[in-house]
């Protein structure tokens, strides 16, 4: 063999390789797939990248959020035992003892557990509050005050005197000590009336004089310092156990010197040493919940507690609720997921599909390339080969290129793997897509002129097996969620089931379709004009693959109707929610709803702009009813009595659609008074009705004694949101005072409505109805989930127009060619545009109402499996008393994107018109086409 000869063939097969030849030639298909490919790998990698930044987002918003009072751990012991010697009992309460015990513990606490420790704390506090003694001491109902001592590290750090100094002690503090010095809160000097210089004596024998040195102002009130317990800045009104009727008493807490404690020996308060550890959020991630969990079970009752144990006492003991709010993060995220990933099921099967149809069209475009080559003895594998060569010079770079930009714009703390292994997903399907459509449409010769059209094609054995292997999935999928719903989690099978519903129809609607083709050519062929039956006859021709469009087009357009129907079923959980929290549009309410309104609230509030009517009630929480038997005395009812004018209550119940009822069933009758009294009518609550019965009972209330009878049961009320309830006419109480007013109106102005109200008294609060429903959207856990919906929602309706181009964009040089040859014959410009349109239009039509009646009966199928509570209101607990949200079908959802599909074919057909108008006969008629 000639040396030189070998060189020259050499030399000949690189001066023009295959896959640089192939980019040359078609440079904008080769741009448009490696953008079709960058976008998709970007939302492969990007979603669960989303995923785990919402959640590591939700996780650390839950754990600082939360009172601190819950997240705070807690270590206690018991007060010194009384055997032990006075000065050993003294010692263990001195600060030098207390710090160097925190110190230990906090080296004790494991990972991922951290503490912040400028807002921990330690000292040592009166178990059991002593009973204020002065007579001028604010007694609401008669019952003294009760303090708490509190010797608390840092006080100086972490609040700023208002008034005099800080307390200190003079000489060494020991049991025996009966005076001290103590500081107050701002807010507990306003409340209880107390002044610099005040002496309180508390206790009984001994008495304890206490006088305030200072008033202090917590720098950050919110922080652990001051909430993890929750009396420590502001008094709070307490509840008096075991006494009917109920009453009420104020306890609140005195700040005495670190030094000082000691000296809580000498009373009955029992002083208990405490260490207080705020933990920390910020490097926690929700794959560190399991170990977080099982770190704190430890601290508990386990090995973690052994060793504070033996660092402290044998008798300490560790407190938290921390795992409380983990379970509830847990639940919430366990809850949610499943309903996202509904949106990633749809929004990947309509991506998977895309990427299929454009491996399609690009096999259809290079079909007589590829047979050509075929028939010149080219070999499958060597075809394959170099499409995939082709295909992965473009992909790979691509992919890469999405992923990059994923782990730029997605957060930082967000897991690599998962967008590396969805990017690389990505990759294969693209790279994989062209080389086996080819090969699998090579595998035997094909004569030109061959039919593969939906009216002729026969679907195969296997096809047939695979489409019921999918019904038994869709329907397995189905019964599972429904029966199992998405509340306590969920497998993918379960999440799958919308996008399993809409490949059934796909497929089914694929095999019905040509009947009515059949149906239909025969009439249209005997009437005038030969557009109708062009139009019908090109549509019957057209190819079996034509399932691929109309899979993608149903499966996008049932997931954009389930996630509307989502987001609907949301907002209608955030509108009922928010108006069972206020009974109104505005409500005005002091402490509790215990404190009585100050004298013209109702006026000033009335007076507000947008405000149309005010409905003053009273309200008292924890009425106690007469038991019937001896099970209602060990499990009583949790129920709330409503004092209100009969008129305006059943106008305001009536008009806000919670209970409405008549007016009369709250009036008394002239003949329902009795040697006792009037027999006041109410509306109870189910429960309520159920426990009085029809018969009149007497209830002893805070409002006063009276005498009541059931006259209506509802479920609902405005002015209170708890499930128990009782309602009379507040003009018939003994102690008539109202507690809350209820304003209705539009576009209430909710400054001037604050201004208005604490011009007469700082403690009212305003909750006003969209102020309530806003406080349901703060958890990043729920926000994070409705922004991906959006996005899957919007990423499904691009790929979905995305599929529709392309299934015309393949037909297109075929209808140029018809178009051309018809107007050879004398078709007209305007009839060539109708036979598009009318060739178009059963395909669209199918796709469209498809669409909708497909989405429609996924939401009816899956509506009770599917509960979207935690997604609408887990933000908000204690401002949410609605118990479920389910999905409703939202017309919106269904109709707007059928419609968006129906004008998007009939836009593109008359652009492919117009611009096979423009262009000449001589360019699409050429000698041996055979298209």
């Amino acid at each position: 063999m000639n040396p030189r000869s070998s060189r020259t063939d050499r030399h000949a097969r690189t001066v023009a390789p295959w896959v640089r030849t192939r980019l040359r030639t078609a440079p904008a298909a080769a741009v448009a797939f490696g953008v079709l490919v960058l976008l998709t790998a970007f939302l492969a990698a990007g979603f669960p990248r989303a995923v785990d930044a919402y959640e590591n987002h939700g996780l650390r918003y839950d754990l600082t959020d939360a009172s601190p009072s819950r997240s705070v751990l807690e270590v206690t012991t018991p007060q010194p035992p009384l055997q032990m010697p006075e000065p050993a009992r003294e010692k263990s309460l001195r600060p030098k003892r207390l710090a160097n015990v925190h110190r230990v513990v906090t080296g004790l606490l494991p990972e991922p557990l951290r503490v912040d420790a400028a807002q921990s704390a330690y000292g040592v506090e009166t178990a059991k509050p002593l009973e204020g003694l002065d007579p001028w001491l604010p007694r609401p109902q008669g019952a003294s005050p009760e303090f708490s001592l509190v010797a608390q590290s840092d006080l100086a750090t972490h609040s700023a005197v208002r008034e005099g100094r800080l307390p200190k002690t003079d000489g060494r503090v020991t049991s025996a000590t009966k005076e001290l010095e103590a500081a107050v809160t701002a807010e507990t000097a306003k409340t209880l009336g107390i002044k610099r210089g005040s002496v309180l004596r508390l206790g009984q024998a001994p008495v304890l004089s206490v006088r305030i040195t200072g008033i202090v102002e917590p720098s950050d009130p919110q922080a652990s310092y001051w909430s993890a317990e929750p009396g420590l800045r502001t008094p709070r009104l307490l509840v008096a156990p075991g006494i009917s009727p109920p009453v009420v008493y104020w306890n609140a807490s005195l700040l005495i010197a670190p030094e000082a404690a000691p000296a809580l020996l000498g009373t009955l308060g029992e002083p208990q040493p405490y260490w207080r550890f705020a933990p920390v959020a910020g490097h926690l991630t929700t794959h560190d919940v399991p170990a977080l969990t099982d770190r704190i079970a430890s601290l508990e009752g386990g090995p973690g507690l052994l060793g504070i144990k033996g660092a402290v006492d044998e008798n300490a003991s560790l407190a938290t609720d921390l795992d409380g709010i983990l379970a509830s993060y847990t639940t919430m995220r366990d809850a949610i997921t499943p309903v996202v990933a509904v949106a990633a099921f749809g929004i990947g099967t309509v991506a998977a599909v895309v990427m299929a149809m454009t491996g399609g069209l690009f096999a259809a475009r290079r079909r007589a390339e590829l047979a050509l080559l075929r028939s010149r003895g080219g070999s499958l594998r060597g075809i394959g080969g170099r499409l995939l060569a082709e295909t992965a010079v473009v992909a790979l770079p691509a992919a890469a290129t999405g992923l990059l930009l994923a782990v730029l714009v997605v957060d930082d703390d967000a897991r690599l793997w998962p967008a590396v292994a969805g990017a690389g997903a990505v990759a294969v399907m693209a790279c994989a897509t062209l080389p086996v459509r080819a090969v699998t449409q090579h595998r035997s010769p094909h004569v030109p002129g061959d039919r593969d059209d939906v009216v002729l094609a026969r679907p195969s054995r296997r096809r047939t097996v695979a489409e019921l292997t999918l019904l038994v999935l869709a329907v397995g999928a189905v019964v599972a969620l429904r029966r199992r719903g998405t509340s306590d989690g969920a497998d993918h099978l379960v999440s799958a089931a919308p996008v399993l519903v809409g490949l059934i129809a796909a497929l089914v609607l694929v095999r019905l379709y040509p009947l009515p083709l059949r149906w239909a050519a025969r009439p249209v062929g005997r009437l005038r004009g030969a557009v109708g039956f062009l139009s019908l006859a090109r549509t019957g021709r057209a190819s079996a693959a034509g399932a691929l469009p109309l899979l993608a087009l149903l499966v996008a357009l049932t997931t954009a109707a389930f996630g509307g129907s989502v987001l609907a079923g949301v907002a209608d959980a955030r509108d009922r929610a928010a108006l069972l929290a206020t009974g109104a549009d505005a409500r005005v309410f002091g402490p509790g709803d215990a404190v009585a309104l100050p004298e013209g609230a109702e006026r000033a509030v009335a007076g507000v702009p947008g405000v149309r009517d005010v409905t003053a009630v009273q309200i008292e929480h924890a009425l106690t009813l007469p038991a019937r038997d001896q099970a209602d005395r060990s499990d009583p009812l949790a129920v709330s009595l409503v004092g209100a004018d009969p008129g305006a209550y059943a106008r305001l119940a009536r008009d806000s659609g919670l209970g409405g009822f008549p007016a009369d069933a709250l009036r008394t009758a002239p003949g329902d008074d009795s040697g006792s009294g009037p027999v006041l009518h109410a509306v109870a609550s189910p429960g309520v009705a159920e426990q009085l019965g029809k018969k009149t009972h007497r209830i002893d209330s805070i409002a006063g004694a009276f005498t009541v009878r059931v006259a209506a049961v509802r479920s609902r009320t405005p002015a209170v949101s708890s499930r128990e309830f009782l309602v009379v006419d507040g003009s018939r109480l003994t102690h008539r005072a109202p507690t809350a007013l209820l304003a209705t109106g539009s576009g209430i102005d909710g400054k001037a409505l604050r201004a208005a109200v604490h011009g007469m008294d700082d403690d009212l609060t305003v909750r006003l109805r969209d102020e309530a429903r806003a406080a349901f959207t703060d958890s990043p856990l729920q926000s994070g989930a409705e922004r991906i919906y959006v996005a899957a929602i919007a990423a499904g309706a691009g790929y979905a127009v995305l599929a529709l181009l392309l299934s015309l964009m393949q037909a297109a040089p075929e209808r140029a060619t018809l178009l051309a040859r018809l107007r050879t014959m004398g078709l007209t410009t305007r009839q060539g545009g109708q036979l598009l349109g009318l060739e178009a239009l059963p395909q669209a039509l199918l796709a469209a109402g498809g669409g909708v009646f497909v989405g429609w009966a996924t939401i009816q199928l899956l509506a009770p499996g599917v509960d979207l509570v935690r997604l609408a209101l887990a933000a908000a607990p204690d401002l949410a008393p609605v118990d479920s949200a389910s999905l409703r079908a939202d017309p919106w959802s269904l109709a707007v994107p059928a419609a968006a599909v129906v004008l998007l074919a009939g836009a593109v057909v008359a652009v492919q018109a117009w611009w096979a108008g423009r262009r000449g006969s001589i360019t699409e008629l050429r000698a041996g086409d055979t298209r």
